[in-house]
C-alpha cells in the first residue's frame, strides 16, 4: 500500500471528477457536498503520506516507476521527497477549505465549477510528485486548462481578459520548456544510447556543457519565472487574482505560485548548476526588486485583494532570493516560506471574499470601523496580518527571519536590501488594516453587516492554527525537508564553469559544498588549454 499512496492522493481527485458527472446538475447540494468529501479524503490521504515520511532517509520516497511509452523513454515515475511532501499537504489543505469557502459564492455552473476544481487539485499535486519530465510537463499544462475556466467562467467583470492573459503568459513560458525537455532527451541519447526523460538519471548521469546550460536555464527558468512570478513577468497576476472568485484567488496564490519556485528547486538547481551559479546574481537582483517593487505598489492599492496581490509579489520575492542565497539557511526558509506564504496569503484572500460577499466591495475607502461590527472576523484578519507581515511566533517570521540569513550571509547588500521589504510590509498592511477596521463605521451598509458564521469560522481556524504551530514550533517542517536541501546544495556545489582569464589561460571555476558551512563555496585551479 506504501508504493500506491501516492497514486492515491494524485488521482483520487480525478476519481471524484468521473463521478460527479453522473450527477444531475440541477442538485447543487449533492455536487458540493460530494465534492467535499472527495476534497478532504484526499486531504485524509496527505495526511496519512506526511506522517508514513520518513525523515532521516535520503532521496525519494514511495517511488512508484512503471514504464509507459518505452520507445521514447516515457515511465510513470513518481516519488517525493521532504519538499514535496509538504507543498502536497498544503495543497489538499486548501483544496479543502476553497470548495468549503465556494458554498454561496458560486450559483451558476455549479457542477462544472467543482468538476474544475478537483481537476486542478491532481494537476497540482501532480507536478509535485513527477519524477518523470514528460509527466511533469502534462501535469503542468493540465493544470491550466481547469484555472483558465475558474478565471475566465466564475471571475469579475475582466474575467475574459485576465484568463486569457494568464494562460497566454504560462503558455509562452511552458513551450519553452517544452523545447528544453526535448533537447534533454536527445543529449542524454547521445550519452547513453537511449531515451528517457527520468529525472533522477538525467540529473545525476547527463554532462551538459556550459554553454548548453546556460540557454536550458533560460528556456526552464522563463517558464518557472513567469509562474513565480518574478519581476518583470508579474503583470499577469494582478488582472488574475482580482479578477477570480475567491477559490480560485486562494488556489492561485497557495499552490500555483509555489510550482514555479518548486520547478527551480527540482529542476533548474540541480541540472543546470554551473547555470545556476552564473545566473545567481541576476535572479537575486531581480528577486530584491520583487520585493521592493510589490511593496511600493501595493501601498498605494485602493482595493484589498489587489493590495494582498501585489503583496504575493513581494513575497514570492523574498523566496526566490533565499533560494538563490544557495545555502542552507536561505534555501530551507525560501521552502518553509512557500508554505507561509500559502496559509498566510490563502487566509487573507478567504477573508477579503468573505466582506465581499457582504458588501460587494473591496475598496478601502468604502469600509471603516469594521471591527466595531465585526469583532470575529477582525480579530481573524488580525492574526492573518500580523503572520503576514512575520510578526515573532507567527509563521511568517521564521520563513523571513532565515532568508534574510542566508541573504546576509551570500552578500551583506542582498540582506539590507531585502530587510526593507519587511518594513514596506508592515506599512501597508497595518496602514490597510487601520483604515479599514478603525475610526468610525462610515456608512449604513457597513452597520448592517454580519460577523463570522459557523462555517466562515471552520474554514479559518485551521490556518490560524497553521500559523501559530509554524510559528513556535516548525522543527516538523524542518526534519523532513533538510535532507533534500542538503541534496540540492551538493547537487549545485559540483557546478563547474570554464572561463578564460586576463592571459588568455582557461582556468575551471570549482564549486563544491563545504560540509561545515553548508553552502556552496569557490575555489579555482589552473587548467590545461585543453
Amino acid at each position: 500500500m506504501e508504493r500506491e499512496i501516492l497514486t492515491l492522493v494524485t488521482f483520487f481527485p480525478l476519481v471524484g471528477v468521473v463521478l460527479l458527472m453522473l450527477l444531475p446538475k440541477d442538485r447543487h447540494d449533492s455536487i458540493k457536498g460530494f465534492s467535499l468529501i472527495i476534497s478532504f479524503v484526499t486531504f485524509l490521504f496527505s495526511t496519512w503520506l506526511y506522517y508514513m515520511f520518513d525523515p532521516v532517509a535520503n532521496g525519494m520516497q514511495f517511488v512508484v516507476n512503471i514504464p509507459w511509452i518505452t520507445s521514447l523513454g516515457i515511465s510513470y515515475h513518481m516519488g517525493i521527497d521532504g519538499i514535496s511532501l509538504l507543498l502536497i499537504v498544503l495543497t489538499t489543505v486548501l483544496t479543502v477549505l476553497s470548495i468549503l469557502a465556494s458554498w454561496n459564492s458560486i450559483t451558476t455552473g455549479v457542477k462544472g465549477y467543482y468538476i474544475s476544481m478537483l481537476l486542478l487539485e491532481t494537476g497540482m499535486i501532480g507536478v509535485f510528485c513527477a519524477l518523470d519530465l514528460f509527466m511533469f510537463y502534462v501535469f503542468w499544462e493540465v493544470m491550466l486548462v481547469p484555472m483558465y475556466f475558474i478565471i475566465g467562467l466564475w471571475g469579475g467583470p475582466r474575467k475574459v481578459y485576465a484568463a486569457i492573459k494568464f494562460v497566454l503568459f504560462t503558455m509562452f513560458g511552458s513551450l519553452l520548456m517544452l523545447v528544453g525537455i526535448i533537447y534533454i532527451l536527445f543529449e542524454y541519447q547521445k550519452f547513453s544510447g537511449v531515451f528517457s526523460f527520468d529525472m533522477v538519471r538525467i540529473i545525476s548521469e547527463l554532462p551538459l556543457g556550459y554553454q548548453a546550460q546556460l540557454w536550458l536555464f533560460g528556456a526552464f527558468a522563463l517558464a518557472f519565472a513567469i509562474k513565480v512570478p518574478l519581476f518583470p513577468f508579474h503583470t499577469w497576476l494582478p488582472d488574475a487574482h482580482v479578477q477570480a472568485p475567491t477559490a480560485g484567488s486562494v488556489i492561485l496564490a497557495g499552490v500555483l505560485l509555489k510550482m514555479g519556485t518548486y520547478g527551480f528547486i527540482r529542476i533548474c538547481l540541480p541540472l543546470f548548476p554551473e547555470a545556476t551559479i552564473a545566473y545567481l546574481p541576476y535572479i537575486c537582483v531581480l528577486s530584491l526588486i520583487a520585493i521592493i517593487y510589490g511593496a511600493l505598489v501595493a501601498m498605494v492599492q485602493k482595493d484589498v485583494k489587489s493590495l494582498v496581490a501585489f503583496s504575493s509579489v513581494s513575497h514570492m520575492g523574498f523566496v526566490m532570493l533565499g533560494m538563490f542565497a544557495l545555502n542552507m539557511q536561505g534555501l530551507e526558509g525560501s521552502i518553509i516560506q512557500m508554505i507561509n506564504h500559502g496559509i498566510s496569503t490563502g487566509a487573507l484572500f478567504l477573508l477579503v471574499g468573505m466582506i465581499y460577499e457582504r458588501r460587494h466591495t473591496r475598496l478601502i475607502e468604502d469600509f471603516g470601523g469594521l471591527a466595531k461590527v465585526m469583532p470575529t472576523f477582525a480579530a481573524f484578519f488580525m492574526i492573518i496580518t500580523l503572520s503576514s507581515i512575520g510578526l515573532p511566533f507567527t509563521n511568517g517570521f521564521i520563513g523571513e527571519f532565515l532568508i534574510l540569513l542566508g541573504a546576509f550571509k551570500k552578500n551583506s547588500i542582498y540582506g539590507i536590501i531585502g530587510a526593507t521589504g519587511v518594513i514596506f510590509a508592515a506599512c501597508y498592511m497595518l496602514w490597510m488594516y487601520q483604515r479599514v477596521f478603525f475610526g468610525k463605521v462610515t456608512s449604513q451598509e457597513n452597520k448592517k453587516l454580519l460577523d463570522l458564521d459557523w462555517r466562515e469560522k471552520i474554514i479559518l481556524i485551521p490556518l490560524v492554527g497553521l500559523v501559530f504551530w509554524i510559528g513556535v514550533y516548525p522543527k516538523p517542517l524542518f526534519e523532513r525537508i533538510e535532507p533534500a536541501v542538503k541534496q540540492v546544495i551538493t547537487q549545485v556545489g559540483r557546478a563547474t564553469t570554464v572561463e578564460v582569464d586576463e592571459n588568455y589561460q582557461i582556468k575551471r571555476k570549482l564549486a563544491t559544498a563545504d560540509a561545515v558551512e553548508t553552502e556552496v563555496t569557490f575555489q579555482t585551479e589552473e587548467l590545461s588549454d585543453e
